[in-house]
């Protein structure tokens, strides 16, 4: 879909049912094709839809927070994230947005803490991803290995279920291929991109997980041929942009390597502290 047709078909949503999932509908298309404010201004209107409180209008006003944390407008963010606990205590995603700002910070034991809180209130696998970044950053790899290991073979079990019928879950394919590419288990990350990437060719995530499975493996050109698909749309998500960075960067485009990385840094955004980290030697060495 042309980002013409998705925007003007988004539009007749909101007309048609002015709502939060139409607001966010909008959002969503605003941040994929590049116009982070224009997302922020219409996830605004999907949290003044909502009524406080209710999991919508959290779960919208921490999509709020996550925009605001890729502008580097870290304060907004935290004040969104604050507001969601305060009206919906507890509110797992409201607690990781917290526990991302606290990392970038360098504050990993209170990040490590509001993680594992998080997860204990929601069977989010994310929660946990976060947990082994937190872990290793902080030094600790014995419990980062722990909980990547935990997270294989939970999904392992769930997608075992799958197979033999059980409806009742979701496919994981891409947080399997980045839990399996913190343990360094290359080839079965890269095994689980592909599936998720057979299902979803087009999607920006799908293009985006496989590139960065290839990158670590040390394929730069494979890696190259799929986040081209990742930033067609022209995304400024700063997370995208330093992969493809990173990447351009191994397989030898020192221009289109400057390009993304400096786009990626450009606010101050708060990214992984291991990515940034990586962005910012690279950056140096161009």
């Amino acid at each position: 879909m042309s980002n013409k047709l998705a925007v003007e078909n988004a539009g007749k949503m909101v007309s048609i049912r002015p709502d939060i999932r139409s607001y966010s509908r909008i959002s969503y298309l605003r941040e994929i094709y590049g116009d982070i404010p224009g997302a922020i201004d219409a996830m605004k209107l999907a949290v003044d839809a909502g009524s406080p409180g209710t999991e919508s209008t959290e779960w919208a006003r921490v999509q709020l927070g996550k925009l605001y944390e890729q502008l580097g407008e870290i304060k907004y963010a935290e004040m969104h994230y604050t507001i969601a606990l305060q009206n919906r205590p507890d509110y797992p995603y409201a607690l990781a947005g917290l526990a991302r700002i606290a990392g970038a910070s360098k504050d990993y034991e209170k990040a490590i803490s509001l993680y594992r809180r998080a997860d204990s209130l929601s069977n989010d696998y994310s929660f946990r991803e976060a947990q082994v970044e937190a872990y290793q950053l902080a030094g600790d790899k014995q419990n980062s290995l722990l909980v990547a290991n935990g997270i294989i073979d939970e999904m392992e079990k769930a997608s075992n279920r799958m197979a033999k019928g059980d409806s009742s879950g979701h496919y994981a394919d891409r947080e399997m291929a980045y839990a399996y590419l913190a343990v360094g288990n290359y080839d079965k990350a890269l095994e689980h991109a592909l599936l998720e990437y057979n299902r979803r060719p087009n999607n920006i995530d799908a293009n985006e997980t496989v590139a960065w499975v290839y990158y670590k493996k040390g394929d730069y050109a494979k890696a190259a041929s799929y986040i081209k698909t990742s930033i067609q749309t022209n995304c400024k998500n700063p997370t995208i942009l330093c992969h493809a960075g990173l990447i351009y960067a191994k397989a030898g485009d020192n221009n289109s390597a400057r390009n993304y990385l400096q786009q990626a840094l450009m606010n101050n955004p708060n990214v992984s502290p291991e990515l940034r980290m990586e962005t910012e030697k690279t950056m140096q060495s161009l």
